[in-house]
């Protein structure tokens, strides 16, 4: 048989405000909204498990009264998993109060819709991409405290942002809901405009693409400085080194004789070897326009979004053919030491 959720609890006397210790505990058990996460009814089990221990509290003496909260608060519920105390906040604070439950359930919906949005930007289109460009680039530089540094700022910002979002909303209740929607869309553009204009400018400072392309072109004299110490007789045999058509106040580019003061000298002259001439294609490319080869794989990744469609996995995938066929023709140069 069925069970009936009334519009109404039996005991409609306002229980005590909930201590921080209760607050808090419900801050640690947020973390597993998402654990029983499932298609009927997304994140309901976790959100009961995490608001529960305040509703022991509140509804202790009239187990009918918790039965019908537990009920109710066991109904659909999706919203984004770091802002979720953020409801439960609210929630508790209508609990606390002996609100009607269907003005309950209506206010729970309406607190975590906009939720979704906010969080996106401020997470996964803001901190995320800021933080873990600058410490991958890091782990790339062989820096092993890249990947801690990303985890201790991660989820530092986030157990902030839940121990803040539940102590703030459960003092301010439904006006809390008023005071994050006035301003939702606004925040939202803005956050996700400060995230795309980071990852934008981490592409140029950290992207490392760049080509392996070099076009021979000839040779040239390449000068190798040599010195050596030689007697009196042998400095005469270096004289086509050392001096210019055989005069000896004027030396060789780079040439010196020093006198020991042994009956022998030191000696420094240059010995010319031929060396292969290559261009650098990616030299003249940093001349034209320096991280060119980021923006423009950058700007391929966007056009093949907006205009055919693809998905990110998929422009995973076409980064990847990229890369090993790259790195399979020389056209990339390795990052890796020889």
């Amino acid at each position: 048989m069925a069970y009936n959720i009334p519009d109404n609890y039996q005991n409609l006397t306002p229980s005590e405000p909930l201590d921080k210790k209760t607050l808090n505990k419900m801050v640690w058990r947020s973390l597993f909204l998402q654990a029983s996460f499932n298609y009927e009814r997304m994140q309901a089990a976790g959100w009961l498990y995490g608001i529960l221990p305040g509703l022991k509290k509140i509804h202790k003496d009239n187990k009918d009264d918790l039965a019908a909260s537990m009920s109710h608060n066991l109904e659909f519920f999706n919203t984004h998993p770091f802002l979720v105390t953020f409801v439960m906040g609210i929630i508790l604070s209508l609990e606390q109060n002996k609100t009607d439950i269907p003005t309950i359930r209506a206010v729970r919906v309406a607190a975590m819709g906009p939720l979704g949005g906010i969080g996106d930007a401020l997470f996964w289109f803001t901190l995320v991409p800021i933080t873990a460009g600058i410490t991958s680039n890091m782990a790339i530089d062989g820096n092993i405290a890249g990947p801690f540094i990303f985890l201790l700022v991660f989820n530092i910002a986030q157990f902030a942002i839940r121990w803040y979002l539940m102590h703030w909303s459960y003092k301010l209740g439904t006006n809390a809901i008023s005071v994050l929607t006035e301003n939702a869309k606004e925040f939202t553009r803005a956050a996700s405009i400060l995230g795309i204009f980071i990852v934008g400018s981490l592409t140029c400072v950290y992207g490392s693409t760049k080509l392996g392309l070099e076009i021979p072109n000839g040779t040239t004299n390449e000068a190798t400085a040599i010195t050596t110490v030689v007697s009196k007789e042998g400095l005469e045999r270096y004289g086509e080194k050392l001096y210019v058509d055989g005069d000896e106040e004027t030396f060789q580019e780079g040439a010196s004789v020093k006198d020991l003061g042994t009956g022998d000298y030191q000696i420094t002259y240059n010995d010319y070897n031929k060396v292969p001439v290559k261009i650098n294609i990616q030299e003249i490319l940093d001349g034209i326009l320096p991280q060119i080869i980021p923006l423009a794989l950058t700007l391929l990744l966007y056009l093949l979004m907006a205009k055919k469609s693809f998905t990110p996995l998929k422009c995973i995938g076409l980064l990847l053919i990229l890369g090993l066929l790259g790195s399979g023709l020389g056209i990339w140069p390795s990052i890796w030491p020889q």
